[in-house]
């Protein structure tokens, strides 16, 4: 029977909710799934794991040297666990995480790495974006361990009904070559963007990150929404990186994505293209971002969306 590892990813208190995504994907290699936790003080989320629905097993690794979640000292143990507990698979979210992660244990396990699924056909084929999602491409892989990152707003989220056992596992031993030294998070009281219903983005248009912050976010609280940007509007200091949605930025797939002053470029439509519901409002009307549109208004955003934030009550 193919035995299935998932990485959970989490910050030692709340299991992060993509991982749900990534337990669907696993079904599809139709086996037993297996998840590990590795942290520090983190059997709370040991809990979380146990009740998503199609584990079997929650893998529980606690040492102060996977505290930080450094991928140095995870991948040694990712290893260890899928050499010991002999899995035919290892699945991670294609997040910053999973991208700084399996690449890591693919290369210790001296196999090739498949990123970015989006569909599982079988064992060893896959179906991934490339040139920005302008072709999906069907992948075969025959390594004996199957290592994948999929993108988690291509599967929907399992339910949280499942009872798994929970087993405690001895750490590896300690990898030394990192150390973390501080974190500088971004906090907010809004939706996390990767897993927001609605999104509202800025582009270049909005000129500066105080218009950006006057003009988008009323419309974000009216909407109940995370707020997203673009590359260019990143890149001018609007906003920072966790806010950028693109190919170098987050994915998101939420049911309702409004884009301002956005032109569309390639880049950016391949991180929002999947969006159940798109709406742009630009003032150029050959911006490519009205290709994809499902509604597009052409208008002058800073007349625009103040009205529309009205109109929403």
């Amino acid at each position: 029977m193919m035995k299935t590892l998932v990485i959970a990813e989490h910050d030692n208190q709340q299991l992060n909710a993509v991982t749900l995504n990534v337990v669907n994907a696993a079904t599809r290699l139709k086996g037993e799934i297996d998840i590990l936790v590795a942290g520090q003080g983190c059997a709370e989320v040991a809990q979380q794991a146990a009740a998503v629905a199609g584990v079997t097993r929650v893998l529980l690794a606690e040492a102060d040297h996977y505290a930080g979640q450094l991928a140095e000292e995870l991948a040694l143990l990712v290893v260890e666990t899928v050499q010991q507990g002999g899995y035919q698979a290892v699945v991670s979210p294609s997040s910053s995480f999973g991208k700084n992660l399996t690449p890591r244990v693919a290369a210790l396990l001296d196999v090739a790495q498949v990123s970015d699924v989006v569909e599982i056909k079988a064992v060893g084929s896959y179906v991934r974006p490339i040139y920005a999602g302008n072709v999906m491409l069907t992948v075969e892989s025959a390594e004996p361990v199957q290592v994948l990152t999929v993108r988690p707003t291509a599967f929907d989220a399992v339910a949280q009904d499942g009872r798994a056992e929970v087993a405690s596992v001895a750490a590896a031993a300690r990898a030394g070559v990192s150390a973390l030294v501080g974190r500088e998070l971004s906090k907010s009281d809004r939706p996390e963007l990767g897993a927001a219903e609605v999104v509202v983005s800025g582009g270049r248009g909005l000129g500066n990150g105080d218009n950006y912050r006057q003009v988008l976010e009323p419309l974000a609280d009216r909407l109940g929404a995370a707020l997203g940007a673009s590359r260019a509007a990143v890149d001018a200091g609007f906003v920072p990186n966790d806010y950028q949605v693109g190919q170098t930025g987050k994915i998101v797939a939420p049911q309702l994505y409004v884009a301002v002053g956005i032109s569309g470029a390639i880049q950016h439509l391949a991180g929002m293209s999947d969006s159940k519901i798109i709406v742009a409002i630009n003032k150029d009307p050959d911006a490519p971002i009205f290709q994809i549109a499902d509604y597009g208004l052409e208008a002058d955003l800073f007349e625009a969306v103040p009205e529309l934030t009205q109109q929403l009550g």
